[in-house]
């Protein structure tokens, strides 16, 4: 079953943006199709909000092959989070269950900030 949630992002080169709180709607496919591609330098993000509102972010980091995926859990000051490369990135995010913790993605691993 693929899911929809609610995306906010930054992409630096297009300085195209959409916050938190102005979140849109999008489909998985939507999200591979259109967002993912896009993140090309160590600034470019995407985070996904799904229905019991737990965020899922993606990272870009240096390069622009490798990727920091995250479950950020701001009160512990701590994540679930795992790097990956495109082709990995496109399959986690194809994936993705209905409700995001480290038990439905179990690539995540603990780390503290």
């Amino acid at each position: 079953m693929h899911y929809h949630y609610r995306t906010f992002f930054f992409f630096e080169r297009s300085n195209e943006s959409v916050s938190s709180a102005s979140a849109v709607d999008m489909s998985v496919r939507e999200i591979c199709e259109q967002l993912l591609p896009r993140l090309q330098s160590d600034d470019d993000f995407i985070g996904m909000i799904d229905g019991g509102d737990n965020v899922l972010q993606v990272m870009c980091e240096p390069g622009g092959d490798r990727f920091w995926v995250e479950i950020p859990l701001d009160a512990a000051k701590a994540s679930y989070g795992c790097h990956v490369n495109r082709e990995a990135l496109m399959e986690m995010i194809g994936n993705l269950p209905g409700i995001f913790d480290q038990t439905t993605i179990p690539e995540l691993k603990y780390r503290p900030w």
